[in-house]
């Protein structure tokens, strides 16, 4: 920036010396360093910022190029498998797969619903009482 050696620094400070005073210097150098200080601060976060745009642009290039040849390839594959009459064939649609109960269930063989003891048919709340009542001991109805 500044070619400032050590001999034009004992210039700069002599001169400052003469036009200040002894009472005012120290004041005005310690201003002079709180100001090189702000600079230099501020003109490190606008490095910092700069270094960062460039980043965020280099990085969303490469995002581009890369969504680009993933393009390509699924291009590439689709016209692998698309048949030889293009016009009976539909390409389908990407629709998230939703997950049905019933046929997890149906799926289950009855072996392993017995051994974890998973409902194997629905029945009715009347149904289940019935079935799972208690026995009546077998106590002498006579006295």
């Amino acid at each position: 920036m500044f070619d400032l050696g050590l001999a034009k620094l004992a210039l700069i400070g002599v001169v400052a010396l003469i036009v200040l005073g002894p009472q005012r210097l120290p004041r005005a150098a310690r201003t002079v360093g709180t100001l090189l200080g702000r600079a230099q601060r501020y003109i490190s976060d606008v490095k910092a910022e700069v270094s960062r745009e460039l980043e965020v642009e280099e990085l969303q290039k490469m995002q581009a190029d890369l969504a680009h040849l993933v393009r390509q390839e699924e291009q590439a594959i689709y016209d692998a498998v698309t048949p030889s009459s293009p016009q009976n064939f539909r390409r389908p649609a990407t629709s998230p797969k939703r997950s049905n109960w019933r046929i997890k269930q149906a799926v289950l063989p009855s072996w392993y619903k017995r051994a974890a003891r998973k409902r194997a048919y629905l029945q009715s709340t009347a149904a289940r009482m019935v079935r799972y009542k208690p026995k009546p001991a077998n106590l002498p109805r006579s006295f």
